[in-house]
This record gives C-alpha cells, sequence and structure tokens, in this order.
C-alpha cells in the first residue's frame, strides 16, 4: 500500500513538490524559481509553459531523493497562486500570452469603468468581491480582447482558461490528448466569475466581462478524485486534492471550526478565519470566499484579508536597493538598532488591497529624519507587514463578531523572530508557529489524502497538529497604540498618488 501523500505548491515565485508522510512530515522536498516578468510599470507575468517545465522538474527531483515510484504515493493534491490567469490553445496546449500574475494592475481602467457604471462593490453580493485589479474576471477580458484572433478562438470554443490550478490538472492529464478542464471552488470563488449562492459561474457577470462560458473550467470540490496523470513521472497516480494556496494554508492548519484562522506570510499576506457554512458579507473591506469543500459536504466559507506586498517588500529590499544579500539578512540588519527610528514604510507597489482597495495608491516611506539608518528602514519593512495584519485583523473581528484569541502562522517569513515578535506585541494577541511549516502543501496533500481514504476524517488531521512556538505581547498598550496611529497616519500619504 501507499505510503505517502504528495502535493505540488505553484507558488508566485517558486514550484515546489512535497512529499508527506502519514503524520504530514515531510520525507522529500524539491524547489525551482520561475522568471518574473515586468513589461511595463504594474505589469507582472509569468511564463505559464516554463512553470509546467519547472513542475516537471520538481516531481522528478523530490522522487529521486528518497528513491521513490510513482505507485508509493496515494494522493496527489494540488495547491496554487490564486488568480494569475492562463488563456490556452486547446489543440496545441500553447497559452497565447503570458500568464497575468495576481500583482498586475493593467486591467485599473477596466475596474474604474465598471465601478462607474456600478460602484465598486456591484458584483460583492454575487461573488463576495469588490471590484479589483486583484481578480482573474477581468485579465481574461484583456487576454480576450488584446491578443489577435483571441476573441474568435474563444468564441470557437478552441482556447480554455485557467488558475495555474487548471492549467496543471489539465497538462499532467494529458493536455491536448484528453487533459480535464476542471478547477475547484476555492480557485473559481477567486476569479470573480463564479456566484457564492449557486457555486457556478455567474451568467450575468460573463455577459457583463465580455467571457464566454464554454473557455471555463468545469467547478468541482476541493477534494475528490479528479482523474489520474498520465504525464510527468507521476503517471498512475491519483489527482484528488485541489485548493487555492491559502485556502490550503487553512486546512493545513486544521481551522475547521468556525473562528479559527491563519495568516501565511509570504510575497503578500493572507489572512484567513473560517466562518462556517454560511458565506458571510464583509461590511470592512474583507473579501467572503469559498474556504474549501470536501467531496459532498457542504461547502465552508472564509472572511479573507489579503496584503498585496510583505515578503516582496524584503526582496525590493535586497534586490533594487541592495541593503541585503539574502532575504534573511533583513532580521541582522533590522536587530542593529532597538526601534524604526520613526520611519514607516507603507509598500502600496500594487495599490493597497484590504481593507482599503484603493487601486491608485502607491508606496511611501514617512517619517524619514537624517537620523535614519538602513536598519531603521529593515525594522520599518517588517513591521509593515504587522501592521497590515492588525488592519485586516480588526476588519475581521467587526464582520465575524468572533475575537480571535490567538494568530496562527505559516508560510517563508515566520522564521523571522523579530517579526513574529513584533506581530504579538501590535495585536496584543499570542501568536502561534505551528511545527510544520510547510502549511499550504500540507493542506493540498490533506485534501487529496481524505478524498481516497489515507485519513478517515478531519479528526485524523488535527491529531498532527502541534505547536513549535509561541509568541506573547510585551509592550505597553501606550507605546502599541502610538506606533499605530503613526502607522495609519502614514496608509494615507499613500492615497490617490494615481490619478
Amino acid at each position: 500500500m501507499a505510503s505517502y501523500l504528495a502535493a505540488i505548491d505553484q507558488g508566485t515565485t517558486s514550484t515546489r513538490f512535497i512529499i508527506f508522510d502519514r503524520s504530514g512530515r515531510i520525507v522529500a522536498s524539491e524547489q525551482r524559481e520561475h522568471q518574473q516578468i515586468y513589461p511595463k510599470p504594474g505589469w507582472v507575468e509569468h511564463d505559464a509553459e516554463e512553470i509546467w517545465r519547472r513542475t516537471q522538474e520538481v516531481i522528478a527531483g523530490a522522487l529521486q531523493q528518497r528513491a521513490l515510484q510513482p505507485s508509493d504515493i496515494a494522493a496527489l493534491g494540488i495547491t496554487n497562486q490564486r488568480e494569475t490567469t492562463v488563456v490556452w490553445d486547446r489543440k496545441t496546449g500553447k497559452p497565447i500570452y503570458n500568464a497575468i500574475v495576481w500583482q498586475d494592475t493593467r486591467v485599473a481602467d477596466a475596474v474604474a469603468e465598471l465601478a462607474r457604471a456600478g460602484g465598486q462593490d456591484r458584483f460583492r453580493r454575487q461573488t463576495g468581491l469588490p471590484l479589483s485589479t486583484y481578480f482573474s474576471g477581468l485579465k481574461i477580458s484583456w487576454l480576450l480582447e488584446n491578443v489577435p484572433g483571441a476573441r474568435e478562438k474563444a468564441e470557437a470554443g478552441d482556447v480554455l482558461f485557467g488558475n495555474i490550478d487548471t492549467f496543471l490538472v489539465w497538462q499532467l492529464t494529458g493536455g491536448p490528448n484528453g487533459g480535464s478542464h476542471i478547477t475547484d471552488l476555492t480557485n473559481a470563488s477567486r476569479t470573480q466569475l463564479m456566484n457564492l449562492q449557486t457555486l457556478d459561474w455567474d451568467p450575468a457577470i460573463l455577459s457583463e466581462m465580455g467571457i464566454p462560458r464554454a473557455i471555463l473550467p468545469k467547478i468541482r470540490s476541493s477534494s475528490e478524485a479528479y482523474g489520474t496523470a498520465t504525464r510527468s513521472v507521476l503517471q498512475g497516480v491519483e489527482i484528488s486534492g485541489i485548493l487555492g494556496d491559502q485556502q490550503a494554508a487553512l486546512v493545513g492548519q486544521t481551522c475547521f471550526q468556525p473562528g479559527e484562522a491563519k495568516n501565511t506570510y509570504g510575497t503578500g499576506c493572507f489572512l484567513l478565519m473560517n466562518v462556517g457554512e454560511r458565506p458571510v458579507p464583509s461590511q470592512h473591506g474583507l473579501l467572503t470566499t469559498v474556504a474549501y469543500r470536501f467531496g459532498k459536504e457542504r461547502p465552508i466559507y472564509a472572511l479573507e484579508g489579503s496584503i498585496a506586498i510583505t515578503g516582496a517588500l524584503v526582496q525590493w529590499l535586497r534586490d533594487n536597493l541592495g541593503l541585503i544579500e539574502k532575504s534573511s539578512d533583513i532580521e541582522t540588519l533590522a536587530n542593529s538598532v532597538t526601534d524604526n527610528g520613526g520611519v514607516y514604510f507603507v509598500p502600496a507597489f500594487s495599490g493597497l488591497y484590504a481593507p482599503y482597495w484603493k487601486d491608485s495608491a502607491r508606496g511611501v516611506i514617512a517619517g524619514l529624519t537624517r537620523y535614519a539608518s538602513k536598519g531603521h528602514l529593515a525594522r520599518a519593512v517588517l513591521e509593515a507587514t504587522a501592521f497590515q495584519t492588525r488592519e485586516v485583523l480588526e476588519a475581521m473581528e467587526k464582520d465575524s463578531g468572533i475575537a480571535l484569541h490567538s494568530l496562527r502562522t505559516d508560510g517563508g517569513m515566520v522564521g523571522n523572530n523579530l517579526l513574529m515578535q513584533f506581530q504579538a506585541n501590535i495585536l496584543n494577541k499570542p501568536v502561534v508557529r505551528p511545527t510544520i511549516r510547510e502549511t499550504t502543501a500540507l493542506g493540498a496533500a490533506y485534501a487529496a489524502g481524505l478524498a481516497v481514504g489515507f485519513y478517515k476524517t478531519t479528526d485524523d488531521l488535527r491529531a498532527n497538529w502541534s505547536i513549535d512556538y509561541t509568541w506573547h505581547p510585551n509592550i505597553e498598550t501606550a507605546k502599541r497604540e502610538e506606533m499605530y496611529g503613526l502607522w495609519k497616519k502614514a496608509v494615507t500619504r499613500s492615497f490617490d498618488w494615481v490619478d
């Protein structure tokens, strides 16, 4: 009997393949980065074919580490960067254009035009989402309007749309030779095309955005048998779990009860709270989204606060300013000073996401004096992540009516002890890091394992979760609120920079 589960974790900057044992421990892992393409200011693209190549490479590499065969893998889960949009030729498998990444802002004019006709929340009742450059729908429209021949091919049914999950499943299950064109509810709920009540594509929104239904994938649950891999070295392995990356982390953190929440610290920050079997409309700038659906069970919904730039700000400090050689060096640099020296950094590089949703905002560094040093700037970079998280958490507590007792964390930045302590300080709540930090891939593996009986119930998954470390707040209330007040003041300086 197969002893392991596997997950493809296709993220914004890299692709990983991780193999887990039954207890959720990592057995093997392989990772490859892919190119970030910036054709114009505000435009962000990926080469989807490169991502497919990297996926095949990491699968082969991880299996080779432990000399494993496909027969050792009970099931495969897939988790992915959400909203990133691929349209490809059904017959050849070739994308008609680079993938348009979730951070991309090229559809800002289309957002403004739709908002003029019905307000920023004109689709929120159906989709749980405000109008924003963030989501997939308008990215699809842009591709159909701007790539020569794309509209005609779409109307004829000759091209297919998918987020990265859909593209990879299609490739793995045969590609042009019968590949399965599907997505799950979590990814579909991020397109701004799916109705949260019907759990199907919304005809009125499709008409409004000019998107033919024929190019869209079939919507399935997050945990069921989708088909077997016929390509790559995973041939014969059942694909049975799909979750958008942030929902996957919620599952990996076993947040199965209403009120349980996690924050993932990656390229951006994504705070999700389980709100149960009914979608909760947000009155405070959050997103209402599908958290997961296991098989034929009722779907579970979440409130989400999305922050565009967190870990990416550390990368910017490294790559654009050259103040550090590698991302992990920021903690040492930030520790070279005792506080932020009055410096606040609002990283609105792609506008502001939750709770503001201001596409016209741009990045601001406030409070600079001759005293400020690169150490203060490094500390301000880390603190920006914690301040933004507090803004989102406050909105979440207001919408849900639930006061969070502690925050579960995961993602690449949770190894930064300075950041985690400051996060506890500014929230005035305990911050918890689990023993297994790769919760995004783990969540996808869990979903796949539930579908094939590798795990019987979610109680089996809860039994795997354990705490590595907890940070407790250790600053005075007056200092906390003073710093937060200055942060809020700095945020207002970023508003309406772009006319």
